[in-house]
C-alpha cells in the first residue's frame, strides 16, 4: 500500500537536542575538549569599551574561524552558510537552532581591528602550543624548521618593474591597507630589510609578497610560511610569516627560537633543517648558542675543474695556517704588521697564501693552482662551526635526523592539501601572518584530536 503524502507542518514545540545529533566520532568532539577559550575575555577587555551596544561574542568568531581552518572553508561567506546549515559545527559554536550565525563582515572589522591589535590569533596559537606541550607530545629534544612557498592574493598583470616602482612616491594616508603594512615593515629583517636586491616585478595591491620562480614553473607571488616543529609528534612550536627569500627565512629561525626560549622554555638540543639554513652565520650562531645543527654545509667552495678544493688541504688551528698535501703551509701573514688594518678582508673571510716559490716548483700545481702564480685558499669566519656540522654529519644520529626533517614537509603538504592554504586570501603582512597562525592552529588542534580522541560512549536509549 502506498504511503500517505509527507506534508511540512509547523511543530508548535519542539525539543532537539544538538548533543544527540554529532556524531561521537566526529573530528569537533575530539577538537573541542583542547579549545581553551577561557582566557580570551581578560586578553581583550582593554580593546573594548564600557559603553555601547553589546558586540557579537568573540569566542563564536573564534570558534567559527577554527571549523573554517580545519576544514578547509576557506570563503567566510561560505563559512556562514556551513555554519548555518551544518548541525556539528553549531554544536562546536555553541550555536542553538534558533541563535543567528553572524555577518560575514563581522570577522573582517574585528581582524582589522582588535584581532590584531591585541595579537589574539598568536594568543590562540599559543596556547594549543601549551595545552600539547602539557599533553607531553613536544618536548623540545629535536626540532626541525622549514619554509613553504604560499601564494599572494596577486596578479602579475597589477604589477610594475623594479625599475619603475617608487615607494617613496606613495601617500600613506590614500594608499590601500596591504600598502600600508609594506610602508610600516620596511625596515624589518622579514620584509622589506631582507635583502637589498629589488625583485622584478613588485605587487600593486600586496607590494610585501615576493616575485619568485622558485617553483621552476611559472613565477607567482607569494609569502613564505615558517614553520618550527617538534619531531617527537610534529607539533608546530611556532610560526613566522616573511618574505619568499632565503635571507628572511634564515632570520626567522632565531626569531622563533628566541621566542620558543622564551615563552616555552624550549631550548632545543639539535635543529634539523635542509641545506639553504646551512650558511656560515647561522651554524656558527646554532654553535655559540649550545644547538647541535643538523644541517647540510652550505659551502661553494667546491671547483668543477678537477683541480685540489679547499677540502684537499689540512687545517691547522694551533699555528693558523693550511697545510696543502704537498707539506707546504699556506698562512694569512708571513710577519708582524703594526698597522691595524692588515686583518681579514672585512668581509668575515681571511685569506691564507702559499709562497710563489714554493708554488712554482711544486709538481703538483697542475692540479693545485695550474691559472695562478700560487695558491691561495679562502677562510670564513664562521669555518669552524662548518667543520662542526661536517663531522656531525658523519654520526647514525644525523641520518636519523634527515629522515626526520620529512615531517615538516609533511605539515606543509597537509596544509595545501587538505587545509586548502594553497593561496592566501589576505592581503599584507599581517594578512600572511592571520592566515598562517590560524593554519598552524588547526593543524596543532587535529594532532591533538587524532593522538587524543573523544571516548567513545554508548548513548542512552
Amino acid at each position: 500500500m502506498m504511503g500517505r503524502r509527507q506534508e511540512a507542518q509547523a511543530a508548535l514545540f519542539c525539543e532537539f537536542p544538538l548533543e544527540d545529533h554529532v556524531p561521537l566520532d566526529h573530528l569537533l568532539r575530539s577538537v573541542d575538549r583542547f579549545v581553551d577559550l577561557d582566557s580570551i575575555r581578560a586578553h581583550l577587555a582593554e580593546f573594548y569599551s564600557h559603553t555601547g551596544c553589546p558586540s557579537v561574542d568573540l569566542e563564536l568568531l573564534i570558534r567559527m574561524l577554527l571549523v573554517g581552518y580545519c576544514f578547509g572553508i576557506r570563503s567566510e561567506r561560505r563559512l556562514c552558510e556551513e555554519v548555518h546549515l551544518n548541525l556539528a559545527y553549531r554544536w562546536f559554536c555553541r550555536l542553538d537552532l534558533i541563535d543567528r550565525v553572524p555577518d560575514h563582515s563581522t570577522f573582517s572589522k574585528n581582524r582589522h581591528g582588535r584581532f590584531r591589535e591585541s595579537e589574539l590569533l598568536r594568543h590562540l596559537f599559543e596556547t594549543t602550543v601549551a595545552r600539547g606541550i602539557a599533553e607531553g607530545l613536544a618536548s623540545g629534544q629535536r626540532m626541525a624548521i622549514d619554509a613553504s612557498l604560499i601564494e599572494a592574493d596577486a596578479h602579475k598583470q597589477n604589477s610594475t618593474p623594479k625599475e619603475e616602482w617608487d615607494a617613496s612616491g606613495i601617500d600613506p594616508a590614500d594608499a590601500p591597507r596591504a600598502v600600508r603594512e609594506y610602508l610600516d615593515t620596511l625596515d624589518e629583517a622579514a620584509f622589506g630589510a631582507a635583502s637589498e636586491v629589488q625583485p622584478k616585478f613588485t605587487s600593486h595591491s600586496d607590494p610585501a609578497s615576493r616575485w619568485t620562480a622558485a617553483r621552476k614553473g611559472p613565477a607567482f607571488f607569494s609569502y613564505s610560511d615558517n614553520y618550527l616543529i617538534n619531531t617527537d609528534h610534529r607539533v608546530i612550536v611556532d610560526v613566522e610569516a616573511t618574505r619568499s627569500i632565503r635571507q628572511a627565512e634564515i632570520g626567522s629561525t632565531k626569531t622563533m627560537l628566541k621566542r620558543v626560549k622564551a615563552k616555552f622554555d624550549l631550548h632545543p638540543e639539535r635543529l634539523i633543517a635542509d641545506t639553504a639554513y646551512g650558511t656560515g652565520p647561522m651554524l656558527g650562531w646554532l654553535v655559540d648558542r649550545g644547538i647541535a645543527p643538523h644541517i647540510p654545509v652550505f659551502d661553494k667552495s667546491g671547483r668543477n675543474d678537477g683541480t685540489l678544493t679547499r677540502a684537499d688541504f689540512e687545517w691547522d688551528a694551533e699555528n693558523d695556517q693550511y697545510i696543502c698535501p704537498e707539506g707546504h703551509a699556506l698562512k694569512q701573514f708571513r710577519r708582524n704588521y703594526s698597522g691595524p688594518n692588515r686583518g681579514p678582508s672585512g668581509k668575515g673571510t681571511a685569506r691564507y697564501r702559499a709562497l710563489k716559490e714554493i708554488c712554482q716548483a711544486c709538481p703538483s700545481k697542475p692540479k693545485c693552482c695550474p691559472n695562478a702564480a700560487a695558491r691561495k685558499i679562502t677562510r670564513e669566519e664562521h669555518e669552524d662551526a662548518r667543520q662542526v656540522v661536517r663531522e656531525t654529519a658523519k654520526t647514525k644520529q644525523y641520518e636519523v635526523s634527515m629522515k626526520l626533517r620529512k615531517k615538516v614537509e609533511m605539515l606543509f603538504a597537509r596544509l595545501k592539501r587538505i587545509l586548502g592554504l594553497g593561496r592566501l586570501r589576505l592581503r599584507g603582512p599581517c594578512g600572511a601572518n592571520d592566515e598562517f597562525l590560524l593554519a598552524a592552529t588547526a593543524q596543532n588542534l587535529r594532532k591533538l584530536a587524532k593522538i587524543f580522541p573523544a571516548p567513545q560512549q554508548t548513548r542512552e536509549a
